[in-house]
């Protein structure tokens, strides 16, 4: 047995899994509106869309069958190994068989899964046929990805491709093509037209008009000091996506400011030079994206503290700066004001976006691959023995870079969702601030799960781009880290790894679901007598 928990809960009537769900369009119907779309606003890209579809539905594929392989499934009641790959024994009496899947690869390909002896190419088909609880929309998000993927790289032939390094930060984000690098909604817009993908998405390149609404300063809730305000109002930008969808009563003041999206979509640089993430109530690979009024209170507390506990690393670590944070009492207006990463760059140095690592044209030679991973170890590990877990996944992690490209020290952005021990930080004598809800915890498991999962699972995984290459970048950078009792459960213990497919299609669940995927320590895994466990 996988070691799953129970299929349904107790008293609970499973839900039959074999019935055909059809999602509101097929995947072909999906590609096919897209193109159409294509036709009006850039008929150029027609050829070259339809020359990536193939690729993206691979892509995609691929992500979800390493979903479906490694992470606990409740209808999924046993794995077993082949020499081609495991198949997966469903709770129905089916069988879905694929390759065998590297649980941290970024390269590799899936062309089909089998379910039941019949062949899928496309991960929306499969999912349909599969006939899951709440397989309907994950199916419709997974076309939607598809279709989505293939656009962005088609675009990337108007650019010139990555012959030479970017300038600034907002160009290394903008090479972030593919998206999350094991999210199978990589690429996922719902409710974004193929001409709003164009003009917003930031691998598109587009200049984006972010508009200023008006809001009396006495109506808002705000920390910080907010850097945009006239007449005892302050101007909340708002992304022209979220004006047009969501907040169609509210007007904007002005002409507002031209910005660069960055990686996140909703997060922009602006003229000023700061960075202003923006509400967008949009569905982006996991989740509806707001602005809470939860992390616009806390927004000032946590920023002050997280520069506190930096200025414990010895240089290697700098937090961007929260300038201010406002809500209208509402997460749909909202806004958070950062400072710019680049601003501890120093003479000669740049600042990358870890997820634009694997894009870059900068060398990435295990020695490189090597010394990052050691930094980031040291960091992170460091702030958690002290009280702290950040969620280092590609987009919130930068590093600096030497004027050789060598890694010298880290940067981190968006503190909206790390965790904080305060019993941690009293055995170091450290105050805790004063913070209340989801961002305080002392337990264990959350703690290490948050820093695992978002920086081995993900972040040095991703650059790394497969177990063996990981394997050898983690085992030289480990050696001279001090032998915590968080160090030992991450040498000795299964990875923790956010299971994204479980929790696309567990929407009663909400938080965070966990898989734990082969140490990548250990020795290449030996599948015995048939019996596959993730």
């Amino acid at each position: 047995m996988s070691g799953c928990p129970a299929p349904y809960p107790a008293g609970r009537r499973p839900l039959t899994l074999g019935a055909p769900v059809h999602p509101p369009r097929t995947p072909a119907e999906t590609e096919t509106a897209l193109a159409d779309e294509l036709r009006t606003v850039r008929p150029d890209l027609l050829s070259p869309y339809a020359a990536e579809l193939p690729g993206a539905r691979s892509a995609v594929l691929t992500r979800l069958w390493r979903g479906l392989a490694l992470e606990p499934l409740p209808w999924v009641t046993r794995r077993e190994a082949g020499h081609d790959g495991p198949t997966l024994r469903l709770a129905d009496g089916r069988r879905l068989h694929g390759p065998r899947p590297d649980a941290y690869a970024t390269a590799s390909t899936v062309t089909e899964v089998e379910l039941d002896g019949t062949a899928y190419d496309h991960p929306a088909a499969l999912m349909t046929a599969l006939g899951l609880p709440h397989g309907r929309p994950f199916a419709t998000e997974l076309a939607d990805s598809v279709a989505s993927l293939a656009l962005s790289r088609a675009n990337q032939a108007s650019f010139g491709g990555p012959s030479e390094a970017p300038r600034t930060l907002w160009e290394w984000e903008q090479r972030v093509v593919d998206g999350h690098p094991f999210h199978p909604n990589c690429r996922a817009r719902p409710g974004f037209s193929v001409a709003e993908q164009l003009a917003y998405a930031p691998e598109h390149r587009p200049v984006v008009r972010l508009g200023l609404v008006a809001v009396r300063e006495d109506d808002c809730r705000s920390t910080g000091e907010w850097p945009y305000r006239e007449a005892g109002r302050l101007l909340i930008p708002v992304h022209p996506w979220q004006a047009r969808h969501v907040l169609k009563d509210e007007k904007p003041v002005g002409d507002g400011m031209s910005a660069h999206p960055l990686m996140s979509l909703r997060t922009l640089a602006v003229p000023d030079g700061s960075h202003v993430k923006t509400a967008l109530s949009a569905r982006l690979t996991s989740s509806v994206r707001d602005i809470s009024v939860y992390s616009i209170t806390s927004a000032a507390t946590v920023s002050a503290f997280m520069e506190s506990m930096a200025g414990r690393l010895d240089g290697l670590l700098h937090i961007t700066r929260t300038l201010g944070a406002v809500t209208a009492g509402t997460a749909d207006l909202a806004a958070v004001a950062r400072e710019s990463p680049e601003l501890c760059a120093g003479t000669g140095e740049q600042v990358v976006p870890v997820a634009a690592l694997a894009a870059s044209v900068l060398p990435q030679s295990p020695r490189w691959l090597a010394e990052f991973s050691r930094l980031a170890l040291t960091v992170g590990l460091r702030l958690l023995d002290l009280g702290v877990a950040l969620e280092a996944h590609g987009q919130n992690l930068l590093v600096v870079l030497s004027p050789a490209g060598d890694p010298v020290r880290l940067v981190y952005r968006d503190l909206a969702d790390i965790r904080i021990s305060p019993a941690r930080l009293a055995r170091h004598g450290i105050p805790a601030p004063d913070l209340t809800g989801r961002i305080v915890t002392d337990d264990e498991s959350v703690l290490r799960s948050k820093l695992f999962g978002s920086l081995v699972a993900g972040t040095l995984a991703a650059t790394a781009g497969s177990t063996p290459a990981l394997r050898t970048a983690l085992s030289t950078a480990v050696r001279d880290l001090p032998r915590t009792p968080d160090l030992a459960a991450l040498l000795e213990e299964p990875l923790p790894a956010k299971a994204l497919t479980l929790m696309r299609l567990s929407p009663e669940r909400p938080g965070d679901l966990w898989a734990r995927l082969p140490s990548p320590f250990a020795d290449p895994l030996v599948l015995k007598r048939g019996a596959f466990a993730p």
